[in-house]
């Protein structure tokens, strides 16, 4: 036991030994430096930091614009286990910005989202198409999310999925479809 504890003690000492540094009293100052940068000009550094950082929130916060969609939920009914099933969720801009819809993200494989590619002009609408197949031991009751990342606050958005998943084939008469409206400013 003593014998790794020994090496172990004299590999740490070689590997440190090499990056100390002394001042002019000979006295060690320090084995890893942090740079040449005098408490004033890390202090300016910083300053510059925070004012870049505040300039970002600044134009992020003028760009803000808000958002409606027509519906937050779907109900595709019962679907067959083989089915492909597909809606689309109308998004409106009411603000008086261009509303950019960053990223639309399923919260499974099984749900496949596509979003708007270019911005959305104020008062103009645009489509989320929102697609769900079935896994093979998907069985049920499913209820799966896709979520809405836009320059609107709040910045996301939820929207929600409903089927029943059975073995047979659904009747188009089964279908229903539920009709949420939220608008966010």
């Amino acid at each position: 036991m003593k014998s790794p504890v020994f090496i172990l003690a004299a590999v740490v000492l070689i590997s440190c030994s090499g990056n100390e540094k002394t001042n002019t009293n000979g006295q060690v100052i320090s084995a890893i430096a942090a740079g040449d940068e005098t408490p004033e000009e890390l202090k300016e550094e910083i300053a510059r930091i925070e004012a870049e950082e505040k300039k970002r929130m600044e134009e992020e916060a003028a760009n803000i614009t808000s958002i409606k969609f027509d519906r937050l939920r779907h109900d595709f009914g019962n679907v067959s286990s083989s089915s492909n099933n597909v809606t689309e969720f109308k998004v409106t801009n009411t603000g008086d910005k261009p509303l950019i819809i960053d990223n639309v993200q399923a919260s499974c494989g099984c749900t496949t989202p596509k979003k708007p590619e270019k911005p959305i002009a104020p008062g103009e609408s645009d489509i989320i198409q929102v697609s769900f197949k079935p896994k093979p031991d998907q069985k049920n009751e499913i209820i799966k999310t896709v979520t809405v990342a836009s320059n609107t606050e709040p910045r996301i958005n939820t929207l929600t999925i409903r089927s029943f998943v059975t073995d047979e084939v659904a009747k188009p008469a089964e279908k229903a479809k539920e009709t949420v409206t939220k608008e966010v400013m």
